[in-house]
């Protein structure tokens, strides 16, 4: 059994309850399953018209109706849990014998009672996961795999419902960082169906590097923690991180391009350069470049990004590698404050994630 104040865990889940991500749910589930509780894992295998979350999303819920995730609004969760406290979902487990597969939306009554978007309909995969050794196994390699931003996927066997893990590493990185928000850009699914066995790719919570201690990065970081990125702020000049803080942001005076190699260097990354100081930022920008982030960008008017595009190739970066640079950084959408240049920032790193080049 697991150990740890309960009102501290509690809380914990409470915090956890509000993060969607598919890491945060595979974490939650790792530590129901090491406290000895069953959990039901729900998947989203289809969707049709309209519904309010893609293909591969996830809501697991423990024995005591903890939820963690979302398929919906909340009307469909709460129609979870209604059928999990009057048994029949219990009992539909038990007679088919293992997974099986609830389809929302049918009818048009249905979507109104559910109020789901119109036409929406979602086929949602429900597994009862026991406590046992082996499953046991399967979610804490799933978390060693996310936390050190493997590729990984979940695989079911729809018949049994046994788990195991199925490495993505072997795979090249052009074909990787497939998430349920980017699957529709790309053609590579969240979830493959194949001769009755569930294949999930699981993405990782993303990472941020910002870089400089100003306003800006503070809104930034707030706007990405609100989007569950893990959000570094580096800057290693004196005393400018004496009076700079974030809930939630790992703050380091590391120098940042070794930070770049040591953790921002995967698909999973991304860094963003805003201390308005070559000497910070293009230290940073000589290493990021050169690595499989998913965005590099840099804060600067036309004329101060055209004046770095003219540096960086004295710091060896090539033509290719310099032409991945977003600058200047963000949408352009007029803004002024420290603010609204966030917002246009965090919309275009969003826009990049997602398969959008904006």
């Amino acid at each position: 059994m697991g150990g740890g104040n309960p009102q501290e865990k509690r809380e914990q889940r409470e915090r956890d309850s509000m993060r969607s991500s598919q890491q945060h749910i595979i974490e939650s589930v790792n530590g129901w399953l090491a406290d000895g509780q069953p959990v039901w894992v729900c998947t989203i295998l289809k969707t049709w018209g309209s519904s309010p979350r893609p293909i591969g999303a996830m809501l697991a819920c423990n024995s005591a109706g903890e939820l963690v995730g979302s398929l919906s609004g909340g009307c469909i969760e709460e129609d979870f849990l209604e059928q999990l406290r009057d048994g029949s979902l219990k009992a539909r487990y038990d007679a088919e014998g293992g997974p099986f597969v609830i389809e929302y939306g049918v009818t048009e009554a249905e979507q109104a009672r559910l109020k789901l978007p119109c036409g929406g309909q979602l086929h949602v995969l429900l597994e009862y996961v026991e406590p046992s050794p082996e499953n046991r196994g399967v979610f804490a390699a799933l978390v060693q795999a996310l936390q050190s931003h493997s590729k990984v996927s979940r695989r079911v066997d729809l018949v049994t419902g046994a788990l195991s893990v199925y490495s993505l590493e072997t795979s090249s990185v052009a074909d990787e960082v497939e998430t349920a928000e980017a699957a529709s850009e790309s053609g590579a699914a969240p979830v493959e169906l194949d001769e009755g066995v569930m294949l999930h790719r699981l993405s990782p919570v993303y990472r941020l590097l910002l870089l400089g201690a100003g306003d800006v990065a503070r809104y930034v970081a707030e706007m990405a923690i609100a989007l569950e990125y893990e959000v570094t702020l580096c800057d290693p000049r004196p005393n400018y991180l004496d009076h700079w803080s974030v809930s939630g942001v790992e703050i380091s005076a590391s120098l940042p391009d070794d930070l770049v190699r040591a953790k921002f260097s995967n698909p999973y990354s991304g860094i963003v350069a805003l201390a308005h100081d070559p000497r910070v930022d293009d230290m940073a920008l000589m290493e990021a470049l050169k690595t499989d982030a998913f965005y590099v960008g840099a804060m600067g008017s036309e004329r101060t990004s055209a004046a770095r595009r003219e540096r960086l190739p004295e710091l060896g970066l090539s033509e290719a590698e310099i032409a991945t640079l977003h600058a200047p950084i963000g949408f352009q959408i007029g803004s002024k404050t420290p603010a609204e240049i966030a917002i246009a920032v965090m919309a275009e790193i969003t826009a990049v994630r997602h398969g959008r080049r904006g």
